[in-house]
Parts: C-alpha cells; sequence; structure tokens
C-alpha cells in the first residue's frame, strides 16, 4: 500500500471519528419529545434586544446543530474533491491508445 492511499484511510477514518463524535454529543432530546409535528417558526424570532428565539429553527439550525452541520459540510466537500481526484487519475493512466 502506498503513502497515498494510506494517507486517504487515516483521513478518511479522522472525518469519520469526528462526524460519530458530532452526532453522539449533539443533544438530540428536544426533539423527541412529540408524538406528532409541531410548527416551528422560522421569521421574526429576534427580539427588541437581538436575541433569536430559542424555539425557532433558526435557532436550532445554527446554534444548537452547527457542529454537525459543519462536519457534514466538510464531509460532502472532501466527497466531491477526491472525486474529481479519483476521476483526474483514470484519465492519466488511461493507456488505450
Amino acid at each position: 500500500m502506498n503513502k497515498r492511499v494510506l494517507g486517504g484511510a487515516v483521513a478518511a477514518a479522522a472525518l469519520l471519528a469526528v462526524l460519530i463524535g458530532a452526532v453522539v454529543f449533539t443533544e438530540w432530546d428536544d426533539y423527541k419529545t412529540n408524538d406528532s409535528p409541531e410548527g416551528i417558526p422560522f421569521d421574526n424570532v429576534v427580539d427588541e434586544d437581538g436575541n433569536i428565539d430559542q424555539g425557532s429553527l433558526n435557532y436550532a439550525l445554527f446554534e444548537e446543530y452547527g457542529p454537525l452541520l459543519l462536519i457534514v459540510a466538510l464531509l460532502m466537500f472532501g466527497a466531491m474533491l477526491g472525486g474529481i481526484c479519483i476521476a483526474k487519475e483514470e484519465v492519466e493512466n488511461d493507456d488505450s491508445n
């Protein structure tokens, strides 16, 4: 196994560990208490003092699930770059001529 494959495997394992950690340490209890769907306000959620309502969708996405969304975004970006690198290697190593 060459150094490139080993480095990719280590990076993938590290990202997987971080993703698992983000999922495990996210507090899901606040959103599992309802048996039926409920509306979540998403507009006019800032009060006069500039504080965001803690029951709003904006607060839930960016304050509570922000780290998880960041990890998923980095993982998807890495997958996109990996796909591009693999596609370029296949073209460079093409001996069909």
